[in-house]
């Protein structure tokens, strides 16, 4: 089975790409593909967890082996995300996912490279609104093609080209070439949240609806994503809140409505670093628009939002 063409994607055979390489079914699909079709600027990156003993290891092991039978350069690190995880009170999952974005900022700096592929796919998507919505977060659009990230100065380009085929293409794509990959054994311990979404929830919607309801989260995600990204535009098109240096404006906040107030907190929030923003947060940082209410709210990572002379900021 043939995967769609590079052309279709928006990528470039020209072009330098970071590829976040874990050694899997997915990365290593990714990587074969972009061979495939004609990308040779790769750099493979890998980051060691550290939270799988020896597995972990070998993972890394692979894939260094791989990078240098392609011919590739590659970067591997190794980082306590366990430790990580307690130093910066986040799950592990959080932990990991700032971890990676920490990695490919380094690297991406040392190649002049911005651009990271990674090999989430449609699979993942449905797990990540499933994930997204009984967290209520409010991000039923979930992952995208093609999304920006900062991290710690570094601004990352993040390029998803597989986000739209399912797991099974990707399984009939490796067993057609004959790939070898690493199999994760925590893929199937139901520690993580998104193995649970994967092993029971999904399968229960399934039974429960009597059809395969993951084309119809994917749809959903795809609505709701181009309706956010049309509020996400407004909000940045004009500064509806009042930013001063870093600061929104209380009454500017005011004389907007809730969607908006949200979208714009939810923006601000994130542009200021602080990571795990879900409803519950913005709402929390919403409340501070009364002046009659707290001054001061607590937010992930040990941080405050604080209302002081009629404007917001995070210290």
């Amino acid at each position: 089975m043939s995967l769609p063409s590079l052309a279709g994607s928006g990528l470039s055979p020209r072009r330098r790409y970071l590829v976040g390489v874990s050694g899997g079914r997915d990365s290593v699909a990714l990587l074969h593909w972009l061979l495939g079709e004609g990308c040779r600027n790769l750099v493979v990156c890998h980051l060691n967890h550290g939270l799988r003993g020896r597995d972990s290891g070998a993972d890394a092991a692979f894939v260094r082996r791989l990078a240098r039978t392609k011919g590739l350069p590659f970067e591997i690190e190794k980082t306590p995300v366990g430790k990580l995880a307690d130093e910066r009170g986040l799950g592990l999952e959080e932990a990991g996912r700032q971890a990676r974005l920490e990695f490919f900022g380094r690297v991406g700096r040392h190649f002049r490279c911005r651009r990271v592929l990674l090999g989430h796919h449609a699979d993942d998507q449905v797990e990540t609104v499933l994930m997204n919505l009984f967290r209520g977060t409010g991000n039923l659009g979930g992952m995208r093609q093609s999304s920006e990230v900062k991290i710690k100065g570094s601004r990352l380009e993040i390029l998803r080209p597989f986000l739209g085929i399912w797991r099974s293409t990707l399984n009939t794509y490796l067993d057609e070439q004959g790939l070898a990959f690493r199999e994760d054994a925590s893929n199937a311990s139901e520690i993580f949240l998104r193995n649970r979404i994967r092993a029971n929830l999904v399968p229960c919607l399934k039974e429960t609806f009597r059809r395969d309801v993951t084309r119809a989260v994917a749809r959903v995600a795809q609505l709701a994503a181009e309706e956010s990204d049309f509020l996400d535009e407004l909000v940045a098109g004009s500064d509806v809140a009042g930013r001063i240096n870093g600061q929104l404006s209380v009454p500017k906040l005011r004389e907007l409505g809730v969607a908006l107030q949200r979208r714009v907190l939810l923006a601000w929030l994130r542009e200021r670093g602080v990571a795990d923003v879900g409803f519950e947060v913005v709402e929390r940082v919403r409340s501070m628009i009364d002046e009659e209410s707290v001054a001061k709210v607590n937010l992930p990572g040990d941080r405050h939002a604080r209302r002081c002379r009629k404007a917001l900021f995070v210290e």
